[in-house]
């Protein structure tokens, strides 16, 4: 069985990593058609071997599709999706717009496979990119010994706001390499050779829209009962995001026994030595599949305490990956056909 496939926001960073990843994952397409905006209609993208010209996403018959992956925003999402999944297909899409809406799932197929049968809208969602890191991580040490509270810190590449971040990031440090001074527009303050504690924006309680989104959606798929705070900090690496874990739990787990956790746990890659250099670093995980774990130790401050350090790439598995292994489950289990989207009974 092979599938009719749209993605839309192909020319964006995700979107090209969701071209990338549908030939490299050999997933059954019959038909591939790239959207965007009327901007960019006619900019051509690559497909494997062979090149696709973008559509215009407001002319186009999603009638004529099974699936649509998307990567244009929230505006875009709110928007299109409703109309798409009501013309038959099913839409996984990437942004923050349906994460928490309690009919539409929110799935890393490693974490909780289970929902792909509970898409009522036709709408799947995928999670934010260092939730995605984090739950894969998190979720078989919580299925092990289960997680009480969880402190984490994220270091978070520019290429999670987009391509104007990369560029700027770029020319900043062009610029201060030449005695020159390059203005800060898509962050408040210059990123190159600087971290900066704010990602998204600020909210009321002082936390930031990304830090909430991380603890709404990790209660979502894995349980609502860890008490979770988190810390976002945009650092300047293009790409690959980091976190910083701390976890305490409510039975013992040593460190030994959570890398043998980790290491028979689906979608992770353990580098733990102890000798210099023996762990991961984000420049280290770009174009892998894996999120990677290293660092694993025991946290002598409070009992049943671990921390580890956790990376990924965030345009893979933090989106375009996790988005096509949502579809190849939605593939295994039926819940996908060449005529779009049916609905399973959830049992």
């Amino acid at each position: 069985m092979s599938y009719r496939v749209a993605v839309v926001g192909a020319t964006g960073n995700v979107g090209r990593e969701m071209l990338a990843i549908l030939d490299e994952l050999q997933f059954p397409v019959s038909e591939l058609h790239a959207l965007a905006s009327r901007k960019s209609q006619g900019l051509e993208v690559a497909f494997g071997d062979r090149t696709v010209k973008c559509q215009n996403l407001e002319r186009f018959e999603f009638s004529q599709v099974d699936l649509v992956l998307m990567s244009a925003g929230g505006d875009v999402s709110r928007e299109w999706a409703p109309k798409i999944a009501a013309a038959g297909a099913l839409v996984i899409d990437n942004s923050s717009a349906f994460r928490m809406d309690p009919d539409v799932p929110l799935i890393v197929p490693e974490v909780n496979p289970h929902a792909i049968h509970e898409a009522k809208k036709r709408i799947i969602a995928n999670p934010n990119c260092t939730t995605a890191a984090l739950v894969v991580a998190l979720k078989p040490l919580h299925d092990a010994a289960r997680v009480t509270r969880a402190v984490v810190s994220t270091y978070q590449s520019v290429s999670g706001t987009g391509k104007a971040a990369t560029d700027e990031l770029w020319n900043q440090t062009k610029g201060l390499y030449g005695l020159n001074e390059v203005a800060p527009k898509a962050y408040p303050k210059q990123i190159a050779f600087n971290v900066l504690p704010q990602c998204g924006d600020f909210r009321d309680d002082g936390y930031t829209v990304e830090e909430a989104k991380m603890w709404d959606e990790t209660h979502k798929m894995v349980d609502p009962g860890i008490r979770l705070t988190v810390t976002c900090v945009r650092v300047p690496v293009f790409v690959g995001h980091s976190l910083s874990v701390n976890l305490e739990f409510e039975s013992p787990l040593d460190a030994e026994d959570a890398r043998d956790v980790l290491r028979e746990a689906p979608g992770v890659m353990v580098v733990d030595k102890h000798e210099d250099g023996g762990w991961i670093s984000p420049i280290e995980c770009v174009g892998e599949f894996a999120t990677f774990v290293s660092r694993i130790r025991n946290d002598p401050t409070i009992e049943n305490g671990l921390s580890l350090w956790v990376v990924s790439d965030n345009l893979r598995k933090g989106a375009a990956l996790n988005a096509v292994q949502i579809a190849q489950l939605a593939h295994e289990e039926g819940v996908l056909t060449s005529r779009g989207y049916r609905t399973l009974a959830v049992g």
